[in-house]
C-alpha cells in the first residue's frame, strides 16, 4: 500500500444494504445484466454491492443447475450467447461478461478473439450496440491478464476501441485474489463507463501495473482513464483457514503407493520441502501442481501455503493436490469442492446435489467473489451512482490522495469488514480460524 492509502475492506451483505438504502434514497436497487454468468459468483458479488441482477445468460447447462441452486434462475436464460438480442436484455444500468478466456492462454494455443470461444466478446458487443439509447451506464468485462499480451497486445487494443466506439471511457485494473483468499488468481478487469470520471489519472496504482499505462502510451486514440482506489489489506491467512479437516480414514486420502510415486517424483529442492513439512511439529497443509518437466510429469509443491490458481478440472495437470504434513506424517488428495468454494470466497455456496467434478469445473472457472466485490463497491456502484462525474462531492463521495469512496459515519466504518472463510477477517485484514 502506497503511503497515504486507506485500506479497503469488503463488507457483510448485511451492511452493504444499510449504505445502499443511505446512499440509493428515493431509487431501487442497480440492475444488471450477467453474460457468460457461469455459477453464479459474479452476481453474488454484485448483490453484495446492493446491484440486483435481473438477467444472466450460460451456455453451459451444468453451470447454470449449480447457478439454480444458489439464484432465482426466472431470468436466466440458457443458450448460446449467439441467440440473444439486444432487445431480450431488460432495462439495466450495469453489464458485465466473463467471457471464456480459453484462447487467450496457452491452452488455446492462444487464437485470442479470433478463437471460437473468447471471440464470443464480439457477441457481448454486438447485444450492446443492438441495445442502443438503452445501453447501460458501466460494464465491466472480467478476464485472465493474458489478455494484454494476445496477438502481441492487438486483442485488448481491439477490444478497448470497441468499446469506445460503443460509447464507453475504460478502465484497466489488475485484482488478484490474494489479497482477499489465499488464492494466487490474478484477473484483469474493464470498467466502462459513458463518461470520464473525476481526478482519473493514477496510473500508478498497485492494481496498475506499468503495461496499462504503457498501452495509454502507444495508443493515444483510446480512451483510457484511471480511477484512484483504495487497496484492500494484503494479508488474508494461509490455507489452514479453507482446509476440510477429513480424518486419515477418510477414503479420498491417497494410498501408501500412490504418495510414494506422489514423493519420488519430486525434485531434490521438492523433496527438501516436503521433508520438512514432515519435519514440522504442527500439522500444516500446502498445495501441489503437476508439471511436465524435461518431458517427464513431476509434483511441485508451493512454498507460500496459499493456492495456486484454481482451473477448471479437465485433465489432471489442471487439479490441485492437497498435502497434509506434520510431526513425521504426510497425507496427500485432491482438494475438495468445499475448499474450491472457500477459495473463491464463497464459503456458504450450496453444492448439495452437484458432482465433485461438475463443482471442481464450475468453481475453477469462476471469480473470486471478494474481488468483483470490491471492484463492485469501490467503482461500479459509485460509477452508476453517478458519484464519481464532477458533481460527486455533492452526493457524498469521498475522494482524496488515497482514492474515492461513500462517506460513512464512524458505526459504519466499524463494522467495514466481512466473513469471508470459516472464522473471518478481524479488524487489521487478518483471517482468524
Amino acid at each position: 500500500m502506497r503511503r497515504g492509502e486507506r485500506a479497503w475492506r469488503p463488507r457483510s451483505t448485511a451492511r452493504i444494504g444499510a449504505v445502499t438504502a443511505r446512499i440509493n434514497t428515493g431509487r431501487g436497487a442497480p440492475r444488471a445484466a450477467e453474460f457468460f454468468a457461469g455459477i453464479g459468483l459474479v452476481r453474488a458479488a454484485l448483490e453484495r454491492a446492493g446491484i440486483e441482477v435481473v438477467f444472466a445468460n450460460d451456455i453451459e447447462a451444468s453451470k447454470r443447475d449449480m447457478y439454480a441452486a444458489n439464484f432465482d434462475t426466472s431470468d436466466f436464460v440458457l443458450g448460446d450467447v449467439r441467440d440473444i438480442r439486444g432487445e431480450d436484455v431488460p432495462d439495466i444500468e450495469l453489464a458485465t461478461a466473463s467471457f471464456p478466456c480459453v484462447d487467450l492462454s496457452l491452452a488455446g494455443r492462444r487464437r485470442g478473439l479470433a478463437g471460437q470461444q473468447s471471440g464470443m466478446f464480439w457477441e457481448f458487443a454486438r447485444v450492446l450496440h443492438e441495445m442502443g439509447d438503452r445501453r447501460p451506464t458501466a460494464t465491466l468485462l472480467e478476464n485472465v491478464p493474458s489478455f494484454a499480451t494476445s496477438h502481441g497486445g492487438e486483442d485488448l487494443r481491439a477490444a478497448l476501441a470497441q468499446m469506445n466506439d460503443l460509447g464507453y471511457y475504460c478502465d484497466l485494473l489488475v485484482v488478484d485474489a490474494r489479497r482477499f483468499v489465499p488464492q494466487s488468481r490474478a484477473r484483469l478487469f474493464i470498467v466502462g463507463s459513458k463518461e470520464p470520471l473525476q481526478a482519473a489519472d493514477d496510473w500508478q496504482h498497485g492494481f496498475r501495473p506499468k503495461w496499462i499505462s504503457q498501452v495509454r502510451d502507444r495508443h493515444p486514440e483510446l480512451r483510457l482513464h484511471a480511477l484512484p482506489l483504495r487497496l484492500p489489506p494484503v494479508e488474508v491467512g494461509s490455507l489452514a483457514a479453507v482446509v476440510e479437516r477429513l480424518p486419515p480414514s477418510d477414503g479420498r486420502w491417497w494410498d501408501a503407493e500412490r504418495v510414494e510415486r506422489f514423493a519420488s517424483s519430486l525434485s531434490s529442492l521438492q523433496a527438501e520441502r516436503l521433508a520438512s513439512l514432515r519435519a514440522s511439529t504442527a500439522t500444516t497443509w500446502a498445495t501441489a501442481y503437476r508439471r511436465t518437466r524435461a518431458g517427464r510429469a513431476v509434483w511441485e509443491i508451493r512454498d507460500d501455503f496459499i493456492s495456486g490458481c484454481l482451473r477448471t478440472a479437465r485433465g489432471g495437470s489442471s487439479k490441485q493436490a492437497l498435502v497434509e504434513a506434520g510431526r513425521g506424517r504426510v497425507r496427500v488428495r485432491w482438494m475438495t469442492p468445499r475448499e474450491y468454494a472457500r477459495l473463491q470466497g464463497a464459503h456458504d455456496y450450496n453444492l448439495d446435489g452437484t458432482t465433485d467434478n461438475q463443482a471442481l469445473f464450475g468453481l475453477g472457472d469462476a471469480v473470486c467473489v471478494p474481488a468483483v466485490e470490491w471492484v463492485a463497491t469501490q467503482y461500479l456502484r459509485p460509477l452508476i451512482d453517478g458519484r464519481l462525474t464532477a458533481q460527486g462531492e455533492e452526493l457524498g463521495v469521498e475522494c482524496d490522495g488515497g482514492g474515492c469512496a461513500p462517506q460513512m459515519n464512524e458505526a459504519e466504518t466499524r463494522a467495514d469488514h466481512i466473513d469471508l472463510l470459516p472464522g473471518g477477517v478481524d479488524s487489521s485484514g487478518r483471517l482468524f480460524v
